[in-house]
């Protein structure tokens, strides 16, 4: 099943794009700080605000309990250029007819596939927008602003891609936080210390991925983390901070459902490193849990 909607109501409609070949292992990211306050001025002749379009990749299965939190809120934001493309793995329950439901939404597929990577891949090859966010189906923006907060960011050439903070919200109640994760600015001694931004609070021009390459499909649960350290660290692209919460996450994940699983999360994070010829210091993938548990203390 599949639908493509040319022009989602109130969008205008993200320049053409010819497909790209998948490239999830092609070779692989400095820094600075957006002052949220300041709004930043576009120069003649650079993409604007209003004209800079936002692919949004939403990638489903049975998750009809929850995907109508994420695209309501993807349908609430004030920027008026966002292509939203959900990638469905073949669900049996409702989610593919509550997407129907939503006339944002620009592009639909539910199929089967291999995996959450395989599937991330897919919508970035189907992206046409200049910038894209990957926003999981449990998951939904902070405010309405989010979007238009992100492009501001982009209107300066400079910047390759951008992140923020994210809140973890309790599954049934998502007004209730129980986690904190405030990022920080980036340095490039960040990641050799345990450091990692989250992953859906993360924005890349698609010109990055198309230069760098797409998630790494080799591994199950690292291939975000491997993918930020070929962006951020090997490639050393120029990336800057939103120093606000612009995601709320509900509690769960595939790397952290477990202690088995945060085990071979470990073994998937040194694996990262290797591909592509990094060494951490022997604390790092030590300091990576380690350091999420400040988490549960910073609100904010």
């Amino acid at each position: 099943m599949a639908f493509t909607r040319e022009t989602p109501p109130g969008s205008p409609k993200p320049g053409p794009s010819s497909p790209r070949p998948m490239n999830p292992s092609s070779p692989l990211p400095s820094t600075g700080k957006l002052n949220p306050s300041q709004p930043l001025q576009a120069s003649a002749g650079k993409l604007t605000s209003l004209n800079l379009s936002v692919s949004i990749i939403t990638v489903s299965f049975n998750s009809a309990q929850t995907i109508g939190d994420t695209l309501k809120s993807v349908a609430a934001q004030s920027h008026p250029n966002i292509e939203h493309i959900i990638v469905d793995g073949a669900s049996t329950d409702q989610t593919v007819k509550i997407v129907e439901g939503f006339p944002h939404v620009a592009q639909c597929i539910s199929e089967k596939d291999e995996g959450i990577y395989f599937a991330m891949n897919k919508g970035i090859a189907m992206a046409s927008g200049d910038v894209i966010g990957i926003l999981n189906a449990d998951d939904l923006y902070a405010d309405n602003e989010v979007i238009a907060k992100v492009v501001a960011v982009f209107e300066d050439p400079a910047v390759d891609a951008t992140y923020a903070d994210l809140v973890f919200v309790d599954r049934d109640d998502i007004s209730k936080v129980v986690r904190t994760w405030k990022s920080g600015s980036y340095k490039r001694s960040s990641m050799y210390n345990g450091w990692m931004p989250p992953h859906p609070t993360f924005f890349v021009r698609r010109s990055l991925y198309e230069k760098y390459g797409y998630f790494n499909t080799m591994l199950r649960s690292a291939a975000d983390y491997e993918l930020m350290l070929r962006f951020l660290l090997k490639n050393q692209i120029n990336v800057s901070y939103i120093p606000q919460t612009i995601i709320k996450m509900r509690q769960g994940g595939k790397s952290t459902a477990s202690i088995s699983n945060r085990i071979k999360a470990n073994v998937e994070d040194r694996k990262a490193w290797r591909m592509n010829g990094l060494k951490p210091h022997f604390f790092t993938l030590i300091l990576k849990p380690i350091s999420k548990i400040k988490q549960f203390i910073i609100y904010g």
